[in-house]
C-alpha cells in the first residue's frame, strides 16, 4: 500500500539557516493532545502559536504534510544533537497524534515507517542513527515521543538504531558521559538528566542509579553509531 499524504499547509515556517539545503536529521514528537489529529492540526496551523512540523500522523495512520521539506519548520525549539545547535534548520519534524499516555496504534506506526522509508530513500544523509526523538535533543526539557514509543520496531525496519547490550560493564559516570557525547548527546545537562534521556530512549522503565546495562547500551551505540561519522553533515 502506497503512502497517502494530505496537504494541510501551515504558515509557521521559514528558510533553513546556515546554508542548509539538505536536512540530515528526523526528529520524532508526540502532540500530547486528545481528540485525534484535528486539534493538533489546528494548533500547528495557527500563526499565533508559532509552532509547526513537516508531517503529522494520526492514530488511524492518516498522514498530513504541513510544511515543505525544504523549509524550516518550528518543532524542536532549543536543543542540540552532536555539534548541531539549530536542530530546526537541520531536521524534518514528524508529530504523532498521541495523548502522551497511550500506546501508538499499529496503523500509525505503519504510516510512520512508510514515511521514514520514503524520506530516507530521497535523502541519503538521513541514516538510521539520525532518526531521533525530541527527548534526545532536549534532555530534561522534553520527553516525547515518550516511553511507549516502539523504537525497537523502527530499528528492525532499518529506520532507527537499537543497541546490542548485555549489562557487563562497570558503572562509570565519566565514561558514560564520554560515550553519550560520542553518540550525539551533547546538551549541557546534569548526569541524572542525561541518564534519564538515554533510558527513555532505550530502556524506559529502568530505575535506580547508573548500572551496567546503561553502560553497555551507550557504549554499543557510541561504537556502532557515532554522531560524527564521515557521512554526517558538518
Amino acid at each position: 500500500m502506497t503512502l497517502q499524504i494530505e496537504e494541510r499547509p501551515s504558515p509557521n515556517h521559514g528558510p533553513r539557516k546556515g546554508g542548509v539545503t539538505d536536512p540530515d536529521l528526523v526528529v520524532l514528537h508526540y502532540t500530547a493532545m486528545t481528540g485525534g489529529p484535528e486539534p493538533a492540526l489546528k494548533r500547528l496551523c495557527d500563526p499565533a502559536t508559532e509552532v509547526s512540523c513537516h508531517y503529522l500522523i494520526g492514530e488511524r495512520g492518516q498522514t498530513f504534510r504541513l510544511v515543505p521539506e525544504d523549509r524550516r519548520a518550528w518543532h524542536a525549539g532549543v536543543g542540540r544533537w552532536g555539534d548541531c545547535m539549530d536542530v530546526n534548520s537541520r531536521s524534518i519534524g514528524i508529530e504523532l497524534s498521541n495523548d502522551a499516555e497511550s500506546p501508538f496504534p499499529a496503523p500509525q506506526m505503519d504510516s510512520l515507517e512508510k514515511l521514514l522509508v520514503d524520506i530516507m530513500s530521497r535523502r541519503p544523509a538521513i541514516t538510521p542513527e539520525r532518526v531521533i526523538g525530541h527527548s534526545d535533543v532536549a534532555p530534561g526539557r522534553k520527553i516525547d515521543p515518550g516511553p511507549r514509543f516502539d523504537w525497537k520496531r523502527l530499528a528492525r525496519g532499518g529506520s532507527a538504531v537499537w543497541p546490542d547490550a548485555h549489562g557487563s560493564a562497570a558503572p562509570d559516570i565519566d565514561l558514560f558521559r564520554d560515550l553519550a557525547w560520542r553518540a550525539g548527546y551533547r546538551a549541557d545537562v546534569k548526569g541524572d538528566t542525561l541518564l534519564s534521556a538515554i533510558r527513555l530512549r532505550f530502556r524506559p522503565w529502568a530505575t535506580g542509579p547508573l548500572d551496567g546495562d546503561d553502560m553497555d547500551i551507550i557504549g554499543d551505540v557510541a561504537e556502532r553509531f557515532p554522531v560524527d561519522r564521515p557521512s554526517a553533515v558538518a
